[in-house]
């Protein structure tokens, strides 16, 4: 809502210059009513029928078809999502694109081929029609993807429509599927959030635009998977829940979900016109935009399993403290995807100072992770490689022989399946030849760039995390009344943050919106604006990074001060944290080697205890205790990355531990 809500002021602004140019000369006179004309326009558009007529075409397709294709046009308000079925996929759906005249909704479904590089455009008979602002989330235990509302508009957005139907779509298959749920379902709504939990699908708050004014939403739906309905749980009148509100953070937690922040418009009273003879002063009621920087847990209860089928789990909204380090300024349009335990923050804008003239904003680019669990920030750094160390090279080839030794026994074993498997050699030639066309092509594609700076400031962005590696498409900005689209896409590997890759980038569209009904002072204004921006014409010009600075990425001053305080919290808690602990340019697979025993005798504990089936294997021991040091691990990320900085800066490298080195352990060899 943060762009319609800026556009309603930009249309009063003008509105205001085109009386006051009613008043001078004829020729502007013209301009204003024409400008009115066009306005008026947007109306007499029927939603109906011009939705009707997507069904009509969209029904010509006979069956699902994936076509190579050029990635994605600009939009914006689209949804992205990492496939639940294949780790090397990303989903992307719907969006508008507003080009300061005419606004463009979408409905194609795109998929990113994550180790070929390739996006592929799927076009089937039955998909959901154009939309953005609507939402989308896995299906968790039950599968699958799935998407409810969304908003369409007049191509001059004087009419808005909002959509309440829900969709299911099958990754492997790409097929969409319209859900026909068992009684009532949420109302029509854009800008809500959904996450999953278990077998449920969890939808909340986003908002309905209406003739009148535009509603914001806070009820909580639940949807089903198993007993395909719709539960809208009630809560006592005095019970505490969030605030209603759009454009949030809503994310998956072990036990139910968690909210943050926010945007929405609230009640506030200001004086109206001059202050009369007796001394009193009218008051009048306005809309204040309001950013939300609360944080809400739901906490959720599944049904006993005596419990009749059908039966909605129970819930409670509790209300946690205000994280630690959030960032500052608020901002709304802040995007926020999950990543093992924690939420990956980035971007956002925040409105410095609102004025007859409009509202002068700042935008951000800061790459923000937030702990679930402690409701603490920290902020992510690029990191560039770390300079080779003397100490380094030994290391290296210790690891370069176990790796050889590692890759020779694999390679064995596939050998061995090869030779006792029933098809011979027959097929064996065919293979290799495929494979070696596999690698020529993947050798043909040309290296990503690599940047060491994060993408330019921006607000609403997609994000989607697959495989531990953060995506971020698309976004907004904007500089005076121009609003900008970006066309392009990176990606930043969360673990070891060693810059941002490229997928792909490219110029901007022109912006076609009226500079004709300005008054002078403001032309002025635009000129010098037009000048920053080198030229008029933006088409083909890219966005210049050197009008708003990026955003410096280092570490804060004050991270020793958070990770004490951290500390500090975690003394005062009863219960202390005994698990191993993860050390500085330790990855995971050299942290999980090297703390093993410890974690499979936890897993076996808690076996004995009755956390466990006492007749799990040793596969299954392995493969849980594999999965409490990864949480570990990742848990543990922001701090270890501060530390590896301050021990960089110090001079410090790779701490290597004797006893981890084995035979290459010798003093002689180890003083040379």
């Amino acid at each position: 809502m943060v762009k319609k809500d800026k556009k309603s002021k930009s249309a009063e602004q003008k509105a205001r210059v085109a009386a006051k140019q009613n008043k001078k000369a004829a020729q502007k006179e013209k301009k204003g009513k024409s400008k009115g004309n066009d306005d008026s326009d947007a109306d007499d558009v029927d939603l109906e029928s011009v939705l009707e007529e997507y069904a009509k075409q969209q029904a010509l397709f006979l069956k699902v078809t994936e076509v190579a294709c050029v990635p994605p046009s600009p939009r914006a308000s689209s949804t992205i999502i990492g496939s639940p079925s294949n780790i090397n996929e990303l989903f992307l759906f719907g969006g508008e694109f507003y080009n300061g005249a005419l606004a463009t909704f979408f409905n194609d479904l795109f998929i990113y081929l994550i180790d070929r590089r390739e996006w592929r455009i799927v076009n089937s008979p039955n998909s959901p029609l154009p939309r953005s602002g609507h939402a989308w989330c896995r299906g968790g235990n039950a599968g699958g993807i799935y998407l409810f509302g969304g908003e369409f508009s007049s191509p001059k957005q004087g009419t808005f429509y909002h959509y309440n139907d829900f969709w299911r779509l099958d990754p492997s298959t790409r097929e969409w599927t319209r859900l026909e749920t068992k009684g009532k379902g949420p109302p029509a709504r854009s800008g809500h959030r959904m996450t999953c939990f278990k077998n449920y699908i969890l939808l909340f708050g986003g908002f309905q635009d209406t003739s009148q004014q535009t509603k914001y939403l806070q009820d909580i739906w639940i949807y089903d998977c198993q007993n395909y309905v719709w539960h809208n749980p009630t809560l006592p009148p005095a019970t505490q829940k969030p605030d209603a509100r759009s454009s949030f953070s809503f994310l998956p937690h072990e036990s139910g979900a968690v909210i943050y922040g926010g945007y929405s418009r609230v009640k506030a009273t200001t004086a109206a016109g001059k202050q009369t003879k007796g001394g009193t002063q009218g008051i009048r009621s306005i809309l204040k935009p309001m950013i939300h920087q609360d944080t809400w847990f739901l906490r959720i209860l599944p049904p006993p399993s005596e419990s009749a089928s059908g039966t909605a789990p129970s819930i409670r909204w509790e209300r946690r403290k205000k994280p630690a380090n959030a960032p500052n300024p608020p901002r709304a349009g802040a995007t926020m995807a999950y990543h093992k335990g924690r939420g990956i923050l980035f971007g956002g804008v925040h409105d410095v100072e609102e004025s007859e003239e409009g509202i002068d904003s700042e935008f951000f680019n800061q790459l923000f992770a937030w702990n679930i669990e402690r409701n603490r920030y920290f902020q992510l750094s690029l990191r560039r490689p770390r300079a080779m160390n003397k100490k380094q090279p030994l290391v290296e080839r210790g690891n370069a022989k176990r790796g050889r030794g590692k890759a020779d026994e694999e390679e064995l074993l596939r050998n061995l399946a090869a030779l006792e498997s029933p098809t011979l050699t027959a097929d064996a030639d065919v293979m290799d030849i495929d494979t070696v066309v596999d690698k020529n092509e993947e050798l043909a594609k040309p290296e990503q760039k690599s940047l060491m700076a994060m993408p330019h400031a921006r607000f609403n962005a997609q994000l989607a995390v697959q495989d531990d590696v953060l995506y971020m498409f698309g976004g907004t900005y904007e500089h005076g009344d121009r609003e900008f689209t970006f066309d392009e896409m990176f990606a930043v590997d969360l673990g070891k943050l060693d810059g941002v890759k490229e997928i792909y980038q490219r110029e901007l569209e022109n912006w076609h919106g009226s500079e004709g009904d300005e008054s002078d002072s403001q032309d002025e204004e635009d000129d010098s604006e037009d000048e920053d921006m080198d030229g008029d014409d933006l088409k083909g010009v890219p966005l210049p990074r050197d009008k708003i600075e990026d955003v410096p990425i280092v570490v804060p001053e004050n991270i020793v001060d958070s990770l004490v305080d951290a500390e500090d919290e975690q003394a005062e808690s009863t219960i202390t944290d005994t698990r191993p602990h993860p050390r500085p340019f330790e990855s995971l697979r050299d942290f999980f080697t090297r703390t093993s025993n410890e974690w499979q005798e936890m897993v076996l504990e808690t076996s004995r205890t009755g956390g466990f089936g006492l007749e799990t294997s040793v596969k299954e021991v392995r493969k849980k205790a594999f999965e409490m040091a990864e949480t570990k691990w990742w848990d543990c990320r922001e701090e270890i990355t501060a530390l590896e900085d301050q021990q960089e800066e110090a001079g410090i490298g790779e701490i290597v531990s004797i006893k981890d080195r084995g035979s290459e352990a010798g003093g002689a060899a180890r003083r040379r």
